[in-house]
């Protein structure tokens, strides 16, 4: 019982010095210059590198992935060299030649890309009317479509994480005008086989946000439901879905941890 009591007893005198402690610092606090308070919650490392983002440019850390001059970044998914078509600084789709994909592969990523979708056929509605996507890591599709005036499920309209997140808002233009994405992609972490941390998108079409920090339930499918594979980084990889969707201004930010 007595070593007891005696535990007890430092247990208590403990507690009472980490109060006096808390005490004196307080105390301390209170006899500081507001400027020095302030200091103490200033952190002045690591400093940022410097970057350069002149209007209608490329950040200056970024990576060119089509300038509009030719397609040495891509590469056919059926292997060999990519054969869409570049003319005019413009990437078009080659229908039946194929994906493509940077011959690079990327994790974390700040994406942007300007897509236009020709002047549809009379017959074309809803997924047919000129489509294409962008595929995250091969995996994840942005989804590229001719949205302005069509009905189709609002799970696989533009801008949507296809099969997944229905877009916030519509901001599609009219076909024959040119559309921007700007894609922030938190590639999914695994530990081996097992998924330790899901992928999050947030994009912006024509400057508007259409998904905030989505949660992505796994890879896009087109039949069933979406699921995760154990993967790392990997490319960006554009559609051929038969249409002549037409593409330009293609750049990647990697993001990584401040140093």
């Amino acid at each position: 019982m007595n070593t007891m009591y005696k535990a007890m007893g430092a247990a208590v005198a403990v507690a009472l010095g980490t109060f006096s402690v808390a005490g004196d610092l307080m105390a301390a606090d209170d006899e500081l210059e507001d400027w020095q308070k302030a200091q103490k919650t200033e952190v002045w490392e690591p400093v940022p590198p410097k970057v350069t983002a002149e209007p209608g440019q490329p950040p200056s850390d970024a990576t060119v992935l089509f300038d509009g001059t030719d397609l040495s970044a891509w590469e056919s998914v059926n292997g060999g060299e990519a054969k869409w078509t570049v003319k005019d600084g413009v990437l078009t789709v080659k229908p039946g030649t194929g994906d493509i994909k940077t011959k690079q592969s990327f994790c974390d990523v700040q994406l942007h890309v300007e897509w236009r979708a020709p002047k549809p056929e009379a017959d074309m509605e809803g997924q047919e009317r000129n489509n294409s996507g962008v595929f995250l890591q091969q995996r994840y599709e942005i989804q590229v479509l001719d949205s302005h005036e069509s009905k189709t499920y609002p799970n696989g309209q533009a801008a949507s994480v296809y099969k997944q997140s229905i877009p916030l808002v519509n901001a599609t233009r009219a076909p024959e005008q040119w559309q921007e994405y700007d894609i922030l992609f938190t590639a999914p972490r695994f530990d081996g086989d097992e998924l330790t941390s899901p992928a999050f998108v947030t994009v912006l079409h024509n400057g508007v946000v259409v998904q905030n920090h989505y949660e992505l339930t796994g890879k896009t499918e087109w039949i069933g439901a979406p699921s995760y594979e154990a993967h790392g980084c990997a490319p960006i990889q554009l559609q051929d879905h038969s249409n002549e969707v037409s593409f330009r201004n293609i750049w990647v930010r990697e993001i990584k941890p401040l140093k």
